[in-house]
């Protein structure tokens, strides 16, 4: 019998667990190292997700390792109101990256936290109190990210916060505003911020974004709609914020996706890849927004608000991403999985669209080319069969949206890896043909 089959573990987890969304991966993972994550039985699995998209420098990575060492040992948690030189040395460095003039920070434990703390903030400074975002949005599971979050989890917990609006994501693969055959983006972006000053009550706070929505199905901006964006936000004296958690550190090519664009928010926040799968968020922003919101009392204390060890870990996802050019190494290596899922797509016709950026791809599985009808069924056929395989993929377990792979390995993975990827995913298509 295979260790994984353990039963007493399986009912443990049966009685003791509470169940918080999709199903759980029908193995036991008792370590991980670099791109692998290894089950009770030893089988080494390609963990093509980067855990929760988070790991950018892969699992145990020993540079990590050494950190968390010494910080446990010397220096790990402190009152709130207590600085230490991790802290205020990583909230330097994020404003020597960050783009524009975003130069303050707050150094928190989730997305959902930094998401809270940056919507909260854009209430207090502009006195408004509604928040745009898109209708296949994720910004996490408290309040007021939750409000904003439109991908799922709306139902049977009653009203969201007064003033939530939502917009249609651009979807070129799906397009809703064609002109003469081609998506028209921009009709559409005027059409919904009609529809929401028609809505408004004049209270308007904020827009909240992910320039690439995961959650949503890998659906990635086009090329100057974050700019349109923007303008559409300060015309009506509203704050945007970019919620970069899984496209931030790199992961697309820069170290951050609005920098394709130019585009400078008023919020950034960071989690996930900032931490690099350990519990790490930030709110960064301007001088002049921070000075405002100080100024009218802004309030935000957690319990693991500036805690010094989570920074010191910070800094060195950042040391390690600049010294080793991992974000020009995700473009390159981006290329190379999209050539890879390019060519699955020219002889599988389950596969209707790739589509993302640098390391951060997405295929979607398809009944049809010619309807775009989603094909659940065989997503999770291929899910099953990529594990077996020993290939750990996710697709995305949220209602309608159940045939979208997100590909997200390591910025370290390995050409040899990237290719053992795109082998046992084929391998697991046929299987599941």
């Amino acid at each position: 019998m295979s260790a994984n089959d353990d039963p007493r573990f399986w009912q443990n987890a049966r009685e003791h667990l509470v169940r918080y969304g999709g199903s759980f991966a029908p193995v036991i993972i008792e370590r991980a190292e670099g791109s692998f994550v290894f089950d009770a039985d030893g089988r080494a699995i390609l963990d093509f997700t980067s855990g929760q998209m988070s790991a950018v420098l892969g699992h145990a990575h020993p540079e990590i390792v050494d950190v968390v060492r010494d910080s446990i040992g010397r220096l790990d948690h402190l009152f709130s109101g207590m600085l230490s030189r991790p802290v205020v040395d990583l909230a330097t460095r994020l404003a020597d990256i960050a783009p524009g003039d975003l130069q303050r920070a707050l150094l928190l434990s989730t997305g959902a936290e930094s998401n809270e703390a940056a919507i909260r903030m854009a209430k207090l400074v502009t006195g408004g109190h509604e928040v745009v975002g898109f209708a296949q949005s994720w910004h996490g599971m408290t309040g007021a990210a939750a409000s904003a979050t439109y991908s799922a989890g709306r139902r049977g917990v009653g009203p969201a916060a007064v003033g939530s609006f939502a917009i249609p994501a651009p979807f070129g693969y799906r397009p809703r505003f064609e002109r003469n055959g081609v998506y028209d983006w921009k009709a559409e972006l005027d059409y919904a911020f009609d529809l929401v000053d028609r809505q408004s009550s004049g209270q308007l706070a904020a827009f909240i974004a992910e320039p690439i929505l995961s959650s949503g199905g890998i659906i990635d901006l086009p090329e100057g709609y974050l700019a349109a964006l923007k303008h559409k936000c300060e015309q009506r004296g509203m704050l945007l914020i970019l919620d970069e958690a899984q496209t931030g550190i790199g992961r697309t090519g820069s170290w951050f996706a609005c920098e394709r664009d130019g585009v400078v928010p008023d919020i950034l926040t960071l989690s996930k890849t900032l931490g690099a799968g350990l519990p790490l968020a930030a709110m960064v922003t301007t001088a002049d927004i921070e000075e405002r919101a100080h100024e009218r009392g802004y309030l935000f204390y957690t319990t693991h608000v500036s805690d010094p060890l989570p920074a010191a870990v910070g800094l060195r996802v950042l040391e390690v991403v600049q010294r080793d050019g991992l974000a020009r190494r995700a473009g390159v290596l981006g290329q190379r999985l999209r050539s890879g899922l390019l060519d699955l797509m020219r002889r599988f016709e389950c596969i209707g669209d790739v589509r993302g950026r640098g390391l951060l791809l997405g295929i979607e599985i398809v009944k049809d080319r010619h309807t775009k009808e989603p094909d659940e069924g065989l997503g999770a056929r291929i899910t099953g069969e990529c594990m077996k395989l020993g290939l750990s993929m996710n697709i995305v377990q949220l209602p309608g949206m159940g045939s979208v792979f997100r590909i997200a390995p390591p910025l370290t993975v390995s050409e040899q890896e990237i290719d053992l990827g795109l082998s046992l995913l084929e391998q697991a298509i046929r299987r599941s043909l």
